[in-house]
Parts: C-alpha cells; structure tokens; sequence
C-alpha cells in the first residue's frame, strides 16, 4: 500500500519443517497455507465493521461476503490489541533500536501500522512459506523481538523446541510473542482439533498446548530466561473498559458463555532473554 515497502526478507528455511518430497511437503502443509487465509478474512471483516482501524489490509485481503459471528470478532480483536500492545511496548523499551520477527506473517499488516505511529524498528523481517513470500531472512545482532501467532502449534514439538532454542541462542538480547491453543485436553479442545482435521490441517504440536504452564515450561526449557502467559480471557477482561463498551455495542452478543470458552482455548505467551538494561524482564501485559 502506498509507497512504503517493509523491510522484510520472507523465507521458511527448510530446517524448521522436513519433507519426502516437494509435492508431499505441498500437500501437507496446504492446511496450514489455508489458515493464512481464514485468518486475514476475519481480521479484514473486523476492520471492516470497526473493531479496530488499519487502512492497509484491504490492499491484501478482499472483503468477504459472509458475516463472521460476533465471538469470533472479538476474539480476533484481543488477538491484535494483545499482540500489539506488547509489540509497543517492547519497542519503547529499547527506544526501536531493534528488529522484529514475525514468523508466519502471513498478510500481517504490522510494519506499516508501526510506521504511522513513528515506531518502526532499525529493520522488520516476515518468514513464511516460500509461495507467500520471496527472499530468504537475515539474522543480525540488534535487540530482537520474534512474533509467532498460531505458528507452533503446527510443528511437531520437537521442531518448535529447536525454532526456540535457535533463537535464545542467536540473540543476546531478544523477547519471543507467541498466540496459539492452549488448554486443548478438555471436550472442547477435542472439538477444535476434529474440526481442523477435517480440513486436513493438523495440530501437530497441540501437546505443547496442555495449558498456561505448559507453554510456559516449552519456553523456559529452551534457553529463555523469563516466560509468562495468560489466556486470551484474562486478556479480555484487562482492557481498556472503555475500548470494551465501544466494541461490545457495534455487535449483540447472546451467547457470552460461547465468547468465554473461545477464549479460555487460546492464549497469549512472552518471553524474554537478556536486555537487563532496557528492562525486557519488566514487560508485561
């Protein structure tokens, strides 16, 4: 959009993700390509209806005709603020003498939202699949912060446990936001992964997602130092109350108990290594 172009270099190196051959790798991770695209159409349908502002996604993502129920609206709308304030305010910390990560971006509007508010980072990369994107990532040694949303949970624990232990050991000073499944062993857990199954995308990595101290014991077993977590729930009920009255009254909402379940299966995690001089330890939601 316009004549802002991210610093970005979008490549999955092979190492994260092994396969037999190109056309099985295709076809396993198919399902996993479709997320990119369920989730860009939700969040183009939220902006659209005014749970939050980005002028930029509608130059990635066309407008669908179908109405996305209000929990799900809602639920995307914790996931951004959630997600973007933690951005925020790691960006203050180290004053965006930094990089950012962001694994899985997908159709992610982030750089350009960051540049209209004078927060861009020293340099911004995006990974993903080769056919969503084209140059290969870059490593340097600036403050790092890595963003995975839902990205994990689709590798087998094994391969998220090597991604998170490059990564404590590649940066000296780094945090790690992650958005994904939690407390998935309940009826409505196995509800969710039947669901996703169905559409040949499976959760390779869901054991990971037993709960908050699970997620945060993946973390801390892989070389970071502090590791926090909350469920996207909490995460709702901490915001701005007024943010809360403004978006509760663009939709009726007649099931509550329905929002809260969605939101008790998904959560929000941090972790930090390092930076004891701008005070990464110190960031919370």
């Amino acid at each position: 959009p316009g004549t802002s172009t991210p610093m970005a270099t979008r490549q999955r190196e092979s190492s994260i993700t092994s396969c037999s051959s190109a056309s099985s790798c295709d076809a396993d991770d198919e399902g996993v390509r479709g997320t990119c695209e369920d989730a860009s159409l939700c969040k183009r349908f939220a902006v659209s209806i005014g749970y939050w502002h980005d002028p930029y996604i509608q130059h990635f993502v066309r407008l669908s005709k179908e109405r996305k129920a209000p929990e799900i609206n809602r639920g995307y709308f914790a996931r951004v603020h959630g997600v973007s304030q933690l951005t925020k305010a790691f960006l203050r910390k180290t004053e965006c003498h930094c990089q950012i990560i962001n694994l899985g971006a997908g159709m992610d509007t982030t750089f350009w939202r960051l540049k209209d508010e004078d927060l861009l980072p020293s340099k911004y990369f995006e990974v993903d699949f080769p056919m969503i994107v084209t140059r290969k990532l870059h490593s340097i040694k600036l403050p790092t912060l890595l963003i995975a949303e839902c990205v994990l949970v689709y590798m087998t624990p094994e391969q998220s446990a090597s991604l998170l232990k490059w990564a404590a050991n590649s940066f000296e000073a780094a945090m790690f936001i992650n958005y994904e499944q939690v407390n998935m062993g309940d009826r409505f857990g196995q509800i969710m992964i039947e669901n996703l199954r169905r559409r040949q995308c499976d959760l390779a990595g869901v054991e990971t997602c037993k709960s908050l101290e699970s997620q945060k014991e993946r973390l801390l077993s892989n070389g970071w130092e502090t590791a926090s977590a909350v469920d996207m729930m909490e995460l709702y009920n901490r915001l701005p109350r007024a943010e809360v009255s403004r978006i509760e009254s663009l939709e009726f909402l007649d099931e509550m108990e329905l929002l809260e379940q969605l939101m008790r299966h998904y959560c929000l995690c941090w972790a930090t290594k390092g930076g004891n001089e701008l005070g990464l330890k110190e960031i919370t939601y």
